[in-house]
């Protein structure tokens, strides 16, 4: 309400201007000035517009990103890297805190997963919207032949939720174990049993947290992790109860690209549920995701949100 009233005060100071201006005989001062305030109040009302749509459970509330390279080998596991940097370079645009829970490095390059936990202003009501499989055509760098490759990597994000949002997770329902870090990070991780995985028995969910020397502080980072997963594992439950009354709706499932970034033999990357697209492909890997990240938004919200598919792109 704030917003739109300030809005509101930002108009009728322009009108003000204008009528002064028209009374000095169009003072280009005064249409300029009119015309600086018009445009910054475009802008705050699109990112009002934005936020409105930022009204789900969970929107408000920090993010856990996990990525993990798919199909496509070596290629797949470099995939997965750049699109750790895009994010990391999408969460420094904004402004947010970036924390690295778990990290696995690949054997050749690149990566084979990585957690982050990326803290800012409606995070996860953003990052909700590159939940799905990354489709990436290109040369292969690691071709000798240097064919054209395709591939996978999954990305999925969950609400960091604060601590006073209760989720109950018992003693009885938890494996604990604790093993050696294979990851970098010192002769203190490397050589001591310092990496907590911990297992949801009713759930199946499994959380790895390696990246801390303490074993302790990796078992808090992990049931933080495992919180919000299963948070997030109650909201899809009731998205899916939903959607079964809203035939607009459609599940995202690995096997069904979200989103294909082309680099040969053109350069393009495509959103394949909103049709939104964009040619700049160095800007999006750069994190440049707004437009994408707000194209889903406004379809989700307009119910016109579609699945996963990427026939019509090369593969």
């Amino acid at each position: 309400m704030q917003g739109w009233e300030s809005a509101r005060s930002q108009v009728e100071e322009a009108l003000v201007l204008l009528d002064l201006a028209e009374e000095a005989g169009g003072d280009p001062d005064s249409v300029s000035e009119a015309g600086g305030i018009a445009a910054a109040m475009e802008k705050r009302l699109a990112e009002m517009e934005i936020q409105r749509l930022l009204g789900e459970e969970g929107d408000e509330a920090a993010a856990i990103l996990e990525i993990n390279a798919g199909a496509g080998g070596v290629d797949a596991q470099d995939w997965a890297a750049m699109l750790l940097r895009m994010y990391e370079r999408w969460a420094q645009r904004r402004g947010f805190r970036i924390q690295t829970l778990d990290f696995l490095a690949a054997e050749d390059a690149g990566i084979k997963s990585a957690t982050l936990s990326i803290t800012g202003p409606y995070a996860y009501g953003y990052l909700k919207a590159e939940v799905g499989v990354h489709r990436l055509v290109r040369i292969s760098p690691f071709d000798a032949a240097a064919r054209r490759q395709t591939s996978f990597a999954a990305v999925h994000a969950y609400p960091d939720i604060e601590d006073d949002i209760e989720i109950e997770v018992l003693d009885k329902d938890l494996r604990i174990d604790v093993f050696r870090s294979g990851g970098p990070g010192g002769q203190s991780v490397n050589t001591t049993d310092s990496a907590v995985r911990i297992t949801h028995i009713p759930s199946g969910l499994v959380v790895v947290c390696q990246n801390e020397k303490s074993q302790h502080k990796n078992k808090s980072t992990a049931m933080k992790v495992l919180k919000a997963r299963l948070y997030d594992l109650e909201l899809r439950k009731r998205e899916e109860a939903l959607a079964e009354k809203q035939a607009t709706k459609k599940k995202i499932e690995w096997g069904s690209q979200i989103r294909s970034y082309v680099l040969q033999p053109y350069r393009l990357v495509k959103d394949h549920r909103t049709r939104h697209e964009d040619g700049n492909v160095d800007a999006v890997l750069d994190g440049d995701l707004d437009r994408f990240m707000e194209a889903y938004l406004v379809a989700q919200a307009d119910g016109t949100l579609g699945g996963g598919s990427a026939a019509e792109l090369p593969g």
